[in-house]
């Protein structure tokens, strides 16, 4: 995996305005960058805001919105996975945005429990249904990440879940949360740091065999 800087981006979703969303994560991505980093991770629903008061998802983005957010990992060389809604065979469902730098528009996925990668010069990922036994983790595959948005009161268990999982499968797990709890595992299950609330970055870096992380409030 050699030199690796992933980072988790805290932030809480209150509106339906994906422009200012927009906005918002591209001081997120501004943000990354300053500290090189290989890979930004956003909570659920990032990109699209929360339930309705119905109960019902919010609409999938129009392409067009998400152009400045594929600008902005062009030119800052870092790969990003932000939370959306897709409607897939006439259905809503939660989704993922993935923009690489490498790729000429973003990909769209219907959730998978979480998405794979296997190192920062991968230029795709595969979603994982963790709860499928076993899950189907790709053989090269050297990080997990989840984006979730989750209460204080679910964490607790949540947060467990993938510590386990991060033992049992060999697997770093970067978790990006909307209110806080973000987290990083190493492979062995060993918590590198998690985040207490507020909008803010949590970053990890592998060097060396070994990761390290820090906390830096989005300014």
């Amino acid at each position: 995996m050699s030199h690796w800087t992933i980072a988790a981006a805290q932030y809480q979703p209150t509106h339906h305005c994906v422009d200012d969303h927009v906005s918002h994560h591209l001081r997120f991505i501004t943000a990354a960058a300053r500290q090189q980093c290989n890979l930004l991770l956003f909570p659920e629903l990032s990109l699209t805001g929360p339930v309705l008061p119905d109960s019902q998802l919010p609409a999938p983005p129009a392409r067009q919105q998400l152009a400045p957010l594929h600008e902005a990992v062009q030119a800052c060389n870092l790969s990003v996975i932000a939370g959306i809604t897709v409607d897939d065979n006439g259905q809503r469902q939660r989704g993922l945005a993935w923009f690489s730098p490498e790729r000429p528009q973003a990909i769209l996925y219907p959730h998978g429990a979480g998405a794979c990668l296997e190192s920062r010069h991968s230029s795709g990922l595969s979603l994982v249904d963790a709860h499928a036994e076993p899950p189907n983790i790709t053989p090269n595959a050297t990080l997990f990440t989840r984006g979730m948005a989750v209460s204080e009161a679910e964490r607790p268990a949540s947060f467990a879940q993938w510590q386990r999982f991060a033992h049992r499968y060999g697997i770093a797990v970067l978790v990006a949360n909307h209110d806080g709890g973000s987290a990083l595992w190493d492979a062995r299950g060993q918590l590198i740091l998690r985040a207490d609330s507020g909008e803010l970055l949590l970053t990890g870096r592998y060097v060396e065999q070994s990761w390290q992380g820090e906390i830096i409030p989005l300014r």
